[in-house]
């Protein structure tokens, strides 16, 4: 069963179907992510996670990059680059996607494959490409040599009584994930303009908007970060939401632009019925993530509008639908606090 849902924005009309569970399809950004219960932010744990988030020996006593080399928070919450240069010369398998809002993801990579931010942050640290230390273990026998981090741990895990001066594996995964979850990126003029403000969008933004959902981007990329459901009774914490990409095989972008070089989930899985399929990447901000897709093949949003348009539909979008759908994607790039979020 679907219900119909009619939005008005100025002299713009959209009408679309809906599941019958209650959820916009356009939405501003809500004030805070889902926390998890056995993790509640508090100040003195985000406060700790930024500190290990630019801190280069997180990563190894002689580390030459922290996490914010790739996730660079002065910015799009990413590097700008194809793939990422790691440890010891290495490169990441992977374009590096941005940080920024993702707190609203329900699961976690490119493919998905990872449950929570607390499980990723370890999955990184176990990680030769990223990481130099040779277990978990060594990066906390590390951090307990410092008085510093001794103090900041305890603060912002007063009541573990299980791990010496609050210092564990976990601890340092919880402290991080709060801190991840505290990057959003609100009032972007997108927000303004659902809100009520209709000054907010140009012209062809608002047609960006008719466009978008017309071209059948809406059906995959909505909610709160238009990455589909928000986490509530649709889509729990953990559950994926994910999409066949390529969808339409057989265009000349997937030898352009290596589309079916990487499997998706099935790399991860093994699973035949996996075979490219990925999560569905947010779109806020994603005017500040160039280049695009997850082997960080094309360099300009307008042409990734294009591949998608293809690709997934195998409709030709005419220039003047890229140049709105453009409009409108960079109307969601929000306040970025780079004072806030740097040392």
């Amino acid at each position: 069963m679907t219900l119909f849902k009619t939005l008005f924005f100025g002299s713009l009309l959209l009408t679309y179907t809906l599941p019958t569970l209650a959820f916009d399809y356009l939405q501003t950004l809500p004030e805070q992510p889902p926390i998890p219960a056995d993790n509640p932010q508090n100040n003195q744990k985000i406060a700790l996670g930024k500190r290990l988030f630019f801190d280069k020996q997180l990563l190894g006593i002689n580390s030459k990059i922290s996490c914010n080399n790739c996730h660079n928070l002065a910015e799009g919450g990413d590097d700008n680059l194809a793939l990422s240069p790691g440890q010891n010369g290495k490169t990441t398998q992977r374009s590096t996607p941005s940080l920024w809002n993702i707190g609203f993801q329900t699961v976690l990579y490119w493919d998905g494959r990872t449950k929570s931010l607390e499980a990723q942050t370890l999955d990184h640290l176990r990680n030769p490409v990223i990481s130099r230390w040779p277990h978990i273990g060594a990066l906390v026998d590390h951090l307990n040599q410092s008085a510093d981090y001794q103090q900041a741990f305890r603060n912002a895990f007063p009541a573990d009584k299980n791990a010496f001066n609050g210092i564990s594996g976990a601890n340092i995964a919880r402290a991080i994930s709060s801190f991840e979850r505290s990057l959003l990126t609100p009032n972007s003029p997108f927000d303004r303009y659902i809100a009520g403000d209709k000054t907010a969008l140009s012209a062809s933004a608002q047609r960006g908007i008719q466009a978008f959902n017309d071209a059948g981007c809406l059906a995959c990329h909505f909610g709160a970060n238009f990455a589909g459901p928000a986490p509530g009774p649709a889509l729990k914490m953990g559950d994926g939401f994910y999409e066949l990409f390529p969808n339409n095989l057989g265009s000349d972008y997937e030898q352009q632009y290596g589309l079916i070089n990487d499997a998706g989930l099935f790399e991860f899985t093994g699973n035949p019925g996996e075979r490219f399929m990925w999560r569905v990447p947010p779109l806020r901000g994603i005017a500040l993530t160039a280049p695009y897709f997850h082997n960080g093949s094309v360099a300009t949003l307008e042409e990734a509008i294009r591949v998608m348009g293809k690709v997934q539909f195998n409709k030709n979008i005419s220039t003047t639908d890229v140049q709105d759908i453009s409009a409108f994607l960079r109307s969601l790039t929000g306040e970025i606090a780079q004072k806030k979020h740097h040392p």
